[in-house]
């Protein structure tokens, strides 16, 4: 089976100017994609409005991953994700994450866990806003 990674998802999601964010959303999350981020569920819809936030956030950036590994459904990795905001800071988070995957090869859910290495405060927030 072939199926989605990280990398791939939030550079479609958040690095790819031009692509719509349906689009992006349609080739890595399958329908009833639900994700927790530092203890706070979201469903499709909430992870969107959450990306969607970001797009108007984010003006680049990049994701270094550090691990990974496939079992079947199962996924893990863990990432680094570093953003440059519009304001000209940048924002740093090594995730920790679990998935799911969906058997058309997409995410169906992904529990992750967020630490930050750079960026201020009022950033903490960062992998959940909206």
């Amino acid at each position: 089976m072939k199926h989605t990674d990280v990398r791939a998802a939030l550079t479609d999601l958040l690095l790819t100017p031009g692509l719509a964010l349906d689009e992006a959303a349609e080739r890595h999350f399958a329908p009833d994609y639900r994700q927790r981020t530092d203890g706070d569920w979201a469903d499709r819809t909430e992870f969107l409005e959450h990306i969607a936030h970001l797009r108007t956030v984010v003006v680049g950036g990049s994701v270094e991953v550090h691990d990974e590994l496939v079992d079947g459904d199962r996924y893990a990795d863990r990432h680094t994700m570093t953003v440059a905001k519009a304001d000209g800071s940048t924002v740093r988070m090594e995730v920790y994450l679990f998935g799911e995957f969906a058997p058309d090869g997409r995410f169906r859910r992904i529990e992750e866990t967020t630490l930050m290495l750079e960026g201020s405060a009022a950033d903490r927030n960062l992998g959940s806003a909206r």
